[in-house]
């Protein structure tokens, strides 16, 4: 049996309501919650990444939202540091640490504790590789990855720009491969027993209607004007958090490349298109407990069957 302190997860694809069972969660188990989302940690970005509100919080406590400014690069590194310092906070004082969230790779490396080594890292390198993406594209970078580190190549898109670099990063700064290092990291033992529920939908096709709706709902409540604001701050429109969905998008409808409406065509597109590969993700996992929905979130009945689960897992 393992002997790491206890957490509880809560994931699954955009749009399956996770912020909202997650809070319920956390009233119900006596817990606050930890977002795992890698676009929810910058600042002035709200309409676009569903931003839990102040209301929709309930009282409960959210760390790891809106601890980064746009223009700041925000690492899995950082990331990991900064959510495992939240995640001790909240288990000192006798809480459960409710990890809320649809980024895998933040949910992964903190749940295994995974301590990112600092000599793998060389800005110079990764300014030349940064530059490289630029010039040549997401295509030529992944094909030139694919020649030293397959496994992990086959597993990224060209748009996959971050992980795409790093994975070159390490191989250039260390001689071996992320994939390798990866293999080494999955040998210790985990830092937290985390206890994982998926939402999702039992129809596929209801999901994506919930993702064109959310994104649909997104241009009309001022996504457009929010990109107009971060822009006009001074935000380069090259960062991080600006290639994110919906942003990206956004930028480029307000630069005049695109319509207004094919815009929001686009966001739905690539938002379904990230859903699929979160499900992707989520499948190869074998412990982790599935709450399928049907039409609707259904959350009294999903309360009832995950706090079942988590009794089950320890978790009281």
């Amino acid at each position: 049996m393992s002997t790491a302190p206890k957490i509880a997860v809560i994931t699954g694809p955009t749009a399956t309501g996770k912020t909202a069972f997650g809070v319920l969660l956390a009233k119900e188990l006596g817990g606050e919650i930890v977002s795992a989302d890698s676009m929810q940690v910058y600042r002035h970005m709200d309409i676009g990444t569903a931003k839990v509100t102040k209301e929709e919080m309930q009282g409960v406590a959210h760390h790891m939202i809106d601890v980064a400014e746009p223009y700041e690069s925000f690492s899995v590194a950082r990331y990991v540091k900064e959510a495992d310092s939240c995640v001790q906070d909240i288990l000192k004082r006798g809480l459960l640490p409710i990890i809320v969230g649809g980024t895998g790779l933040y949910i992964d490396s903190l749940v295994a504790g995974r301590d990112f080594d600092e000599s793998s890292s060389d800005k110079a390198i990764r300014d030349e590789l940064d530059s490289k993406y630029a010039s040549l594209g997401g295509e030529k970078l992944l094909y030139e990855l694919a020649a030293v580190d397959p496994e992990r190549a086959k597993k990224l898109y060209p748009s996959d720009k971050n992980r795409i670099l790093r994975a070159l990063e390490v191989f250039y700064t260390t001689g071996r491969t992320i994939t390798e290092h990866d293999e080494e990291t999955r040998k210790i033992p985990n830092r937290y027993d985390a206890a994982a529920i998926a939402l999702s939908f039992k129809d596929r096709d209801v999901l994506y209607e919930r993702i064109d709706r959310r994104a649909q709902g997104m241009a009309e409540s001022g996504l457009f004007d929010e990109v107009r604001s971060i822009l006009a701050s001074g935000v380069p429109e090259k960062c991080t958090a600006m290639q994110a969905i919906g942003y990206k998008e956004a930028a480029q409808a307000i630069r005049g490349e695109i319509t207004e409406d094919e815009a929001i065509a686009i966001i739905k597109r690539e938002s379904r298109r990230y859903a699929k590969r979160q499900l992707t993700w989520l499948r190869r996992k074998e412990d982790i407990g599935w709450i399928l929905w049907d039409n609707a979130p259904d959350f009294n009945f999903g309360r009832q069957i995950s706090t079942k689960f988590l009794h089950s897992l320890g978790l009281e």
